[in-house]
């Protein structure tokens, strides 16, 4: 399957307004964002844990990230509530279920084989650092190389300046409105703007998104 697998093409998804497609176990379903690749793929997804439901155990041959949305997901090694953003590197492998089910944003086969470092950060208290502009706020959640990822909290009225990135860039809307040159995207609307693409994000009330770039080249 090939599903805005390009990575030198702008795509804008308004997540909400995709079906949930069932997965190959029972009580857990996807609404894909990118996909190359069948069963075992470089993807992004949304994921949906139906309560009691559970994924076999795996492999991430490519490694795993993941932000939780909302429930609670849980694998050999904790419970993960809310918030929280975690990075299971490349050959790791779990277990994982939901009690009373969850909702992730999960990335699969998209990490560099050196970067072996396991990260787990509550980002609900987690400290947040101030941004370039007034009323923006910056949570780093992980660098490596060119590759960078943090959440960022714009304020009501927040204007950001006009950025390119040279290794791309890509953004999910977790509270309230982002808007650009391009259009308005509301709460979970999925962005990827290839390498070189400029815009300026602003929001006219307050916003919170997980952006990362650098990691399309």
């Amino acid at each position: 399957m090939k599903l805005n697998a390009d990575l030198q093409e702008r795509v804008v998804v308004f997540t909400e307004d995709l079906p949930w497609r069932d997965s190959p176990m029972a009580g857990v379903q996807r609404r894909m964002l990118e996909r190359d690749g069948e069963e075992v793929a470089r993807a992004t997804s949304l994921v949906r844990y139906a309560p009691s439901s559970y994924f076999s155990a795996h492999t991430h041959g490519g490694g795993e990230e993941f932000l939780v949305l909302d429930g609670i997901f849980s694998d050999e090694q904790g419970d993960y509530k809310p918030g929280t953003y975690v990075r299971n590197p490349v050959n790791s492998s779990h277990t994982p279920h939901s009690k009373d089910g969850c909702t992730i944003l999960v990335k699969l086969r998209q990490m560099e084989p050196q970067d072996q470092q396991r990260v787990v950060i509550s980002t609900t208290q987690a400290k947040w650092l101030p941004g370039e502009v007034p009323g923006l706020q910056v949570m780093p959640l992980h660098t490596y190389q060119t590759e960078q990822v943090d959440l960022m909290k714009l304020a009501a009225g927040t204007n950001f300046p006009s950025s390119e990135y040279g290794g791309g860039e890509e953004i999910f809307i977790l509270e309230g409105v982002l808007k650009d040159e391009q259009g308005v995207y509301p709460k979970r609307t999925w962005l990827r703007n290839p390498p070189g693409y400029i815009h300026t994000l602003s929001s006219d009330e307050d916003c919170l998104i997980y952006r990362k770039i650098g990691h399309l080249i």
